[in-house]
């Protein structure tokens, strides 16, 4: 299952997170207690703890995944022979599910991944069960390491009301972009140039309709993967900064406004006009992707990690580009990070697992995990292969992350706004729910939560 496999799940498991963060006779930290060190007290001696297990938990379970991690932990250990790390690595449902139970409990890991959504590590904060790792970040140089637009992705006020912005509660190893798969045989055969702005890319879905062909392919079965054609398109019609609120859940923005209204117009004309295939919402999100490879569509927008899969089947003929760019003059695209990785607030061995996270978001951890086929967070053209689809595919995510804006999964918005999304572009796609009746829908339970907040 890839990354954003999960969303439908957010509100289930975030619930059960948020019982088990207040569950009676737990003794889970006040909220805004679990405060770490200030920069000038960080102990970073870490041969002078004496021998120490470092207990971590990760989702780092695929291939390249595990082999960069493996690689990794070999390689701290080398570097601290006093340390042993004791890994659990588990399925991403299994872990979010392990962890909202163990941080509500006395034995919790040293080191943890968490979903940086409001849902899993927003709620955790408010719970005051991770540390806050800013005097680390100081002290570490993290700041200095990492682009603003990938740590705010990490980021929540003490209190969780402000996602974005604040103390840095996680740092991530990967990055993720959602971009836009083509075929240069398709676009050959009709006579088309790859487009370089939003007008060039809509007349082109025209085009290819005209000329017989599926302009894009889409299985939204899940609901969740529409959201990754809508993120991208709403740059064209709406400012970053208003979409990077609208997707964090921080108040000042609105969901009716004439911009997103139209972004959600132009989703429903191409779900009227069959862009998207005869049925969309019918179809399995693999499946698709799958069909896309076998010759089905003209263009594919979807995330990075399909990249590597569809490479083994179209080889040279398969390429990705970021989206041209938006209404702000810059490239502006839904992604992200992997999960990162945190300091759970009763972790026995802080100092040991500051430095690990430290280890492992290195320069040295980049080249390595690129080595293994993942994409690095950071210096991430520097590290792309010398040709194919993860080339381009660095290169676009490198292009956002530090010169555009990597606009938020618009699923981080609320608990709740998974489901909320999923269902109202599904009925946007399909026909049965208008543009103004779903920029309603998404705007009353966006609304509902800033206002609660």
């Amino acid at each position: 299952m890839r990354r954003r496999a999960f969303l439908g799940q957010a509100s289930a498991v975030g619930g059960l997170g948020l019982l088990a963060a207040c569950a009676p006779g737990s003794d889970a930290p006040e909220p805004g207690s679990a405060t770490g060190p200030a920069a000038d007290e960080v102990d970073k001696d870490v041969a002078a703890l004496g021998d120490v297990t470092l207990t971590v938990w990760d989702q780092e379970v695929r291939g390249a995944q595990n082999d960069a991690i493996t690689a990794l932990i070999e390689s701290f250990q080398q570097k601290f022979p006093n340390v042993t790390v004791d890994r659990h690595s588990q399925s991403f449902d299994d872990l979010r599910q392990q962890t909202a139970l163990a941080l509500s409990g006395n034995d919790v890991p040293d080191v943890l991944q968490v979903n940086n959504a409001r849902a899993d590590m927003g709620e955790f904060v408010k719970a005051g069960q991770l540390t806050d790792l800013s005097g680390y970040s100081e002290a570490y140089g993290w700041e200095d390491r990492f682009p603003a637009s990938v740590l705010a992705k990490s980021r929540y006020s003490a209190d969780a009301v402000t996602f974005g912005e604040g103390s840095l509660w996680g740092l991530p190893q990967t990055g993720e972009v959602v971009g836009i798969y083509y075929s240069a045989a398709k676009l050959e055969a009709l006579s088309a140039q790859v487009p370089t702005t939003w007008d060039e890319l809509i007349a082109l879905v025209s085009a290819a309709q005209a000329a017989g062909e599926q302009p894009l392919v889409l299985g939204n079965i899940e609901g969740w993967p529409a959201l990754h054609v809508f993120g991208p398109l709403q740059a064209h019609y709406v400012p970053a900064e208003e979409i990077v609120s609208l997707g964090m859940g921080n108040a000042g923005a609105d969901w009716t406004s004439e911009g997103n209204i139209q972004a959600l117009t132009q989703m429903a004309e191409w779900g009227a006009s069959g862009a998207f295939g005869d049925s969309p919402n019918g179809q399995d999100y693999d499946a698709a992707w799958a069909a896309f490879t076998e010759g089905t569509g003209v263009l594919l927008i979807g995330g990075s990690w399909l990249g590597p899969d569809m490479e083994k089947v179209l080889g040279e003929d398969l390429h990705f580009m970021a989206p041209p760019a938006g209404m702000d003059g810059k490239v502006a695209t839904t992604g992200g990070t992997g999960l990162p990785f945190t300091i759970p607030a009763k972790a026995k061995n802080a100092v040991a697992a500051a430095a690990y996270i430290d280890f492992i978001t290195s320069s040295e951890a980049m080249a390595l995990i690129a080595e293994n086929g993942g994409m690095p967070v950071l210096e991430t053209a520097a590290l792309a292969p010398d040709s194919g689809v993860n080339k381009e595919i660095y290169e676009a995510f490198d292009a956002v992350s530090t010169s555009g804006t990597l606009l938020p999964y618009l699923d981080y918005a609320t608990p709740t706004f998974a489901d909320t999304a999923a269902d109202t572009l599904q009925g946007v796609i399909g026909g049965q729910t208008d543009p103004a009746a779903a920029a309603d829908a998404l705007q009353a339970d966006y609304g509902e939560f800033t206002a609660a907040s």
